[in-house]
């Protein structure tokens, strides 16, 4: 076994056990890629006897890197471990599988074994100046969204706009700016925004991730930036797990989450939503926020200040909820994958009776959508539901 390898095995050989030497395996049955495959070698518990066989030297990375590319990183697994569950609280002290798939992953791409899709992924990103996506992608048209918005560059607080909302939903954006300024809360762009590196990191090209990091960090620094506005959980996760663990101590740069922001705007009778929406919705929780950060109240908070709107919420309210399938870098990797968990979300939704599935994730957006289309259920962002009520339009 190569030297790398060997270290890796080691680093995780306790985790792996403890994994191994559980007979319960109840990650199984809220892994959204198990639910909908069935495939045991893409389970969490497979994901951790893989490095029991490392550390065992029966087993090299090259032979399961392809397995690990049906993760979507919910973290479902690790609230549903019996070692999170002993522990009385699921948010804080949990298993760490998600981490242990971006392990492997990185170990992965360092030992020269790559995923077709995600290796296009990142060269692409790094061919278009730090911008990723797709096809007609670059980093000149990253604040395109922001035009005739008169936005200024730079100040103690930034908006950072995850490349999904400004590429394929500007209108996002362009809500969370324009409510805002509503509220009279002043906020910049970046000079020179350059992709979180989240993505890369999840795909294993932990070397990419951290050089987006140094240039996001470096531009923040450079324009007396304290504060950093998010609106995809996404970047969430990124700047509040991932960075902290590139800089140390060193990262001194406050990440707001935007949705907890405007639930607390009005809180503070800042904002006052008055133009009644007439919708029948109920909302997803994006895996990011709160089966990863415990971020479920206010949206919610946000949703029921709205008037007009009748709520129906999922039974799964707090950590149990349900998965787009959006990510963990699987839709680019196995699209089809992706599209039969949003479908089985969808699902949950129709029984609720509902023509509109509010979320506040672009990345699960598109899927979602797509899935949404067959049972005549529209998918609406909450940040641009919240911009209708308070009659601001993007």
């Amino acid at each position: 076994m190569p030297d790398p390898e060997k270290r890796f095995a080691e680093e995780w050989r306790d985790a792996a056990y403890n994994c191994f030497s559980s007979g319960h395996k109840f990650c199984r049955e809220v892994c959204p890629v198990m639910q909908v495959t069935r495939n045991e070698s893409w389970s969490p518990t497979a994901f951790h006897a893989n490095v029991v066989a490392m550390e065992q030297g029966s087993l090299e990375v090259s032979d399961v890197a392809a397995d690990y590319v049906n993760c979507t990183g919910c973290g479902a697994c690790e609230l549903r471990c019996p070692n999170s569950l002993f522990t009385g609280d699921f948010y804080r002290f949990r298993t760490r599988t998600v981490d242990l798939v971006k392990g492997v992953r990185s170990l992965a791409v360092r030992q020269g074994v790559h995923q077709p899709g995600w290796q296009r992924w990142n060269e692409l990103t790094a061919e278009r100046t730090h911008e990723p996506v797709a096809d007609g992608v670059s980093q000149e048209r990253v604040r395109d969204w922001a035009q005739g918005l008169d936005l200024t560059v730079g100040g103690e607080t930034i908006l950072f706009v995850d490349c999904e909302a400004a590429f394929y939903r500007p209108s996002v954006p362009r809500s969370v700016a324009r409510v805002l300024e509503l509220a009279g809360y002043k906020f910049g762009l970046m000079n020179e925004q350059w992709c979180c590196g989240g993505p890369a990191a999840e795909m294993g090209y932990e070397d990419q991730a951290r050089r987006f990091a140094e240039h996001n960090l470096a531009d923040w620094r450079a324009a007396g930036v304290r504060r950093v506005l998010v609106l995809d959980p996404h970047d969430y996760i990124t700047f509040t797990e991932d960075y902290p663990k590139y800089f140390g101590e060193s990262f001194d740069i406050e990440v707001v989450l935007v949705v907890e922001l405007l639930a607390a705007l009005i809180r503070e009778g800042r904002l006052v939503p008055h133009l009644p929406v007439e919708r029948t919705v109920t909302y997803h929780d994006p895996c990011r926020l709160n089966k990863r950060k415990g971020i479920w109240q206010e949206p919610r908070e946000v949703l029921r200040a709205i008037p007009g709107l009748t709520f129906h919420d999922v039974d799964r309210v707090s950590q149990w909820s349900y998965c787009s399938g959006a990510g963990g870098g699987l839709a680019v990797e196995k699209p089809e994958l992706t599209a039969k968990i949003s479908e089985m979300r969808m699902g949950k939704a129709a029984e609720l009776g509902v023509d509109t599935l509010v979320t506040a994730c672009p990345w699960a957006e598109r899927p979602l959508t797509a899935a949404g289309e067959a049972r005549s259920i529209g998918v609406v962002d909450l940040h641009e539901l919240l911009a209708e009520s308070l009659g601001v339009a993007p």
